[in-house]
């Protein structure tokens, strides 16, 4: 699935009005490696109005970026890590209650003579000071893929797709760096999270592993702050497989995903689960309407949901009882981007702001 490195480029999606499988994509900023190369994930809208986010490589050292951007496309960077403090950000920020953004490198930090480092937490400030929070060491953990999440006590959830066993974590991180690991998945119970956790209404946290469970193709699980799990869904190929991305909470309640593989044609599906467990098909993809979605859903201000799809390169607007509209289709070619892997973010005009890549890191 990787490709050849090039480059990438920030879109902006218009879906006012209504609905139509024509829509108006904006180009707003193409990274040409000294500033960033391969933005990952999602975009994250500060309290100035900016949006700010990751490129897993480029920047001064060649081990990725952070940057903020102006909605008319105006970007500065802000940190190129060195390797030492991190490198290769996968994951998006997370807009701290102190006013500081939150993130992960999957690898570098300060065990980066080992396997070039198991991957960090840090802290950055808005004029760009980081602060690295924790080292992964792989006894605690190695190579975190989804964004950080702030509970309700103030401090950081996040998962790591490796762990001593091999199958992965859940973790706690306070605000001064103190971790806590308070899963190890074993693969019966999950293996291989790559998203972010979602905190629920009922203090719980919510979340997916790409691979695991009964059939080895992956899992949504429930987590209590004191890290026992329960494991809601396992995927069986036909409902669905290999979930990379975080979970959206529906207006109704329920939890709405995407799943990379599986469905009626293997090209991948968007699904409903209750908080017991009752999960729903809402989508299979055919590949004529998309396939093989990498990202989590975007709630929109219409009620219905937004996405991505990978190979296929797509924009689809989805309704809580699976209405699938394309939206855009991008040429693939670089014109206007292709192959976006992360979720959309609705920016204060309500327009949608996205990340298009052409390689996975």
């Amino acid at each position: 699935m990787n490709r050849a490195r090039n480059f990438l480029l920030v879109i902006m999606v218009a879906t006012s009005g209504l609905i139509s499988s024509a829509q108006t994509v904006q180009t707003l900023f193409f990274f040409n490696y000294t500033n960033g190369e391969s933005p990952q994930a999602a975009l994250t809208l500060g309290n100035d109005g900016n949006f700010y986010g990751t490129t897993c490589y480029g920047g001064s050292f060649g081990f990725g970026t952070v940057f903020s951007m102006a909605s008319n496309g105006t970007l500065t960077t802000l940190v190129s890590f060195t390797s030492t403090n991190g490198s290769y950000p996968v994951t998006g920020l997370t807009l701290g209650n102190d006013g500081n953004f939150y993130g992960t490198t999957a690898s570098g930090g300060s065990y980066y003579a080992s396997y070039g480092g198991y991957g960090t937490v840090f802290k950055m400030t808005t004029n760009g000071t980081l602060t690295t929070l924790v080292s992964f060491n792989y006894t605690n953990g190695y190579y975190p893929q989804g964004a950080l999440t702030q509970g309700s006590d103030g401090n950081f959830y996040g998962t790591t797709r490796i762990g001593a066993n091999g199958n992965g974590t859940i973790f706690k991180v306070t605000t001064n760096g103190a971790l806590t690991t308070l899963v190890l998945f074993n693969k019966s119970n999950g293996a291989a999270p790559q998203g972010a956790l979602k905190l629920g209404m009922d203090g719980n946290f919510y979340g997916t592993t790409y691979s695991g469970g009964t059939n080895n193709a992956g899992t949504v699980f429930k987590m209590a702050t004191n890290g026992t799990l329960t494991t809601l869904v396992s995927f069986s190929n036909t409902n669905g497989a290999n979930p990379q991305d975080a979970l959206t909470l529906g207006p109704d309640g329920n939890y709405y995903g995407t799943t990379y593989n599986g469905g009626s044609s293997s090209a991948g599906t968007v699904f409903k689960v209750t908080t017991n467990g009752a999960l729903t098909t809402l989508v299979s993809f055919t590949y004529n309407n998309g396939n093989n979605p990498m990202a989590a859903l975007t709630l929109g201000t219409d009620g219905s949901f937004y996405g991505t799809t990978y190979e296929s390169s797509t924009v689809f607007n989805v309704t809580t009882n699976g209405g699938l509209t394309t939206l855009v289709s991008f040429n693939v070619n670089g014109t206007n981007g292709g192959f976006p892997q992360a979720a959309l973010t609705v920016g204060n005009d309500g327009h949608f702001y996205g990340t298009t890549s052409l390689t996975v890191c």
